[in-house]
């Protein structure tokens, strides 16, 4: 049986002054792209924090080159300027997302001129116009199950098929960016390759033994770092602008356990981009301020955030986003901003990011330092530090792995509150730990951020405030938010699970498990199918998983959700329910689309 942890090099907080911060700054091709599209006009706050689109740092050559041309990153929101907010406002497609994915017949600025002098003639129809002029990705309904009497574990494996996609080449004036490689997508409206999503569905394809897709999306996630300097949030160019929780290093990990230790100086220059992209600006940042992705504290410690390139709607959920500034009593740019960095922290949305713990008008997700963000880091400047050392430049691996030991105290004392015995996220401007408890306190154990003492007391933390009759519930509020009570995340208990068990904490691991396999299990006798998330507070059990939340319908499917069960039914055997035969059919309000698009060759 395989362990899908963090690659153990222990680290202890050392004494001294901190390292210099020193990265190169040379233009590479992809920073050229990049740092052009970003060059278009945004709207600024007038108090906003510098926005500035540093060049990608120079390293060894790229091994995996993407090409796509400049005019192709554009989003559609920019590219199609006044016809794209005019379809958004017009909730012509019933799910936003449909707008920003659909392909013009003509180059953008083409279609602007025709929509134009279209709109100008009496009888115009914007629905007529779309449906001539915009050709939709196909989907088909997709059935999840292969018989009758599948188990879970067939399920899974038979949805790896399902899940994946074939190199991607995008017809002309596609939001969809080129890949090298096959890949699997997370399922339903998710139709492109996604960031932290992967690492959990990785898991998966390794305990199936799929390392062909397995290697072929950590290559595709390297060949976007090395064309546009950072793995976007999905291959898309509206996510261009931003990241996701910084999962690469913990993908090389779980390559490198099959491929060999080669594999860390084979990705070494895109971990390295990584690295520059979430720290740079970093180099002589003032106490007390911040730029991009970094913060540095009064006392000189340094920490990341999340954040946004862009303080525009987000194109994904366009009228969503102006619906919420319109909402508000702040500067638009503002409120769009800090929704821009919810969506990078993956937590879109959560009671995390609210500064009032409930009302998404209040979102301050720039203010915060999370702690996963945090954990990720510090595992990356320690995976950095074992590449380097393994290509055997000791100046460098000492360099990182003393960054490590810095960023570790910082997490053991910046984000920790021993009253409460669990690690919270920090409000940087207001000097103070967020109220909101969430299980990203468990991310520490998951990477070996914490002490043993503080690993014990995140436990029985754990224990008494977020566990349920399903496993562990995101955090105690109920907003509304899908990243809120009552849902439970495949991701969030994975990593629950592992940090606690890397602590000795067994008990509480096996017990985590086996509610939480038990919900997702017996969802699934009920339905046929998997889901992305799931009610783990309700003692009943749904066949679509509960209410969901947030700003789209329950997605089935599900890339970490068949990952990590898989994962955990292989650690737990024990603890599976026993097989019942599923129905002849999925609910009709259950099943989804997730077929292949008519932008893939």
């Amino acid at each position: 049986m395989t362990l899908h942890l963090p690659v153990r090099r222990a680290i202890r907080p050392g004494r001294g002054s901190a390292m210099p911060r020193r990265h190169r700054r040379a233009m590479s091709r992809g920073g050229l792209l990049l740092a052009a599209w970003l060059a278009l006009p945004v709207m600024q706050p007038a108090s906003a924090e510098p926005v500035v689109m540093a060049p990608a740092p120079a390293s060894a050559p790229a091994t995996l080159p993407v090409t796509a041309p400049a005019a192709g990153l554009l989003p559609p929101s920019i590219a199609l300027g006044g016809l794209f907010a005019a379809v958004s406002a017009a909730h012509i497609f019933a799910d936003a997302k449909t707008a920003a994915d659909a392909v013009p017949d003509r180059a953008p600025g083409d279609l602007l001129a025709a929509y134009e002098q279209a709109k100008a003639q009496s009888g115009f129809d914007l629905n007529s116009f779309v449906a001539q002029h915009f050709s939709v990705p196909q989907q088909r309904l997709v059935s999840y199950r292969r018989h009758q009497d599948e188990s879970v574990r067939e399920y899974i494996d038979g949805m790896w098929d399902v899940l994946s996609r074939p190199p991607d080449r995008p017809p002309a004036y596609s939001s969809l960016l080129p890949l090298p490689q096959p890949y699997v997508v997370p399922g339903g409206r998710f139709r492109e390759l996604y960031y932290w999503d992967s690492y959990f569905t990785l898991i998966g394809l390794s305990e199936s033994g799929r390392f062909d897709l397995l290697r072929g999306t950590v290559r595709d996630i390297a060949s976007l770092i090395d064309g546009y300097g950072h793995m976007p949030n999905g291959s898309r160019t509206y996510y261009l602008s931003r990241s996701e929780p910084p999962f690469f290093a913990l993908m090389v990990d779980l390559l490198a356990r099959h491929d060999g230790p080669a594999a860390y100086t084979t990705f070494l220059p895109q971990l390295q981009r990584e690295y520059e992209y979430w720290m740079e600006g970093d180099d002589g940042l003032a106490p007390g301020t911040a730029h991009r992705r970094v913060v540095c504290l009064p006392d000189g410690t340094v920490m990341n955030r999340y954040w946004d390139d862009r303080d525009t709607p987000r194109d994904e959920s366009y009228p969503q986003d102006i619906a919420t500034a319109a909402a508000s009593d702040r500067p638009a740019a503002e409120i769009y901003r800090n929704l821009r960095a919810g969506a990078e922290s993956g937590w879109d949305y959560s009671s995390r990011w609210l500064a009032d713990g409930h009302t998404l008008t209040t979102i301050h997700t720039t203010d915060l330092l999370p702690v996963d963000l945090n954990s990720l880091i510090a595992h990356l400047q320690q995976t950095l530090a074992h590449a380097y050392g393994l290509r055997g430049d000791q100046a460098r691996a000492q360099r990182y792995a003393q960054l490590a030991t810095e960023r570790v105290a910082a997490i053991r004392r910046v984000l920790w509150d021993p009253a409460q015995g669990a690690f919270f996220d920090y409000d940087w401007k207001k000097q103070a730990l967020s109220p909101v408890l969430s299980v990203a306190t468990m991310v520490p154990l998951f990477l070996e951020a914490a002490t043993p003492e503080q690993a014990r007391m995140v436990a029985a933390t754990a224990r008494a405030r977020l566990l349920r009759a399903g496993g562990l519930v995101t955090t105690e509020q109920a907003t509304g938010q899908q990243w809120d009570a009552p849902n439970g995340w495949a991701p969030e208990e994975w990593m629950a699970i592992m940090g606690l068990a890397r602590y000795g904490q067994d008990d509480l691991a096996r017990e985590i498990a086996a509610r939480w396999t038990a919900r997702v299990v017996t969802t699934y006798q009920k339905s046929g199918v998997l889901l992305e998330k799931y009610d783990v507070v309700d003692p009943s059990v749904s066949p679509m998983g509960g209410a969901g939340g947030g700003e789209y319908p329950m997605q089935i499917g599900f890339g970490w959700t068949n990952g990590t069960l898989l994962g955990l039914m292989n650690r737990y055997p024990a603890i599976v329910p026993p097989s019942v035969p599923v129905p002849d059919t999925p609910p009709p309000s259950v099943a989804s689309s997730n077929a292949r698009s008519s932008e893939h060759d």
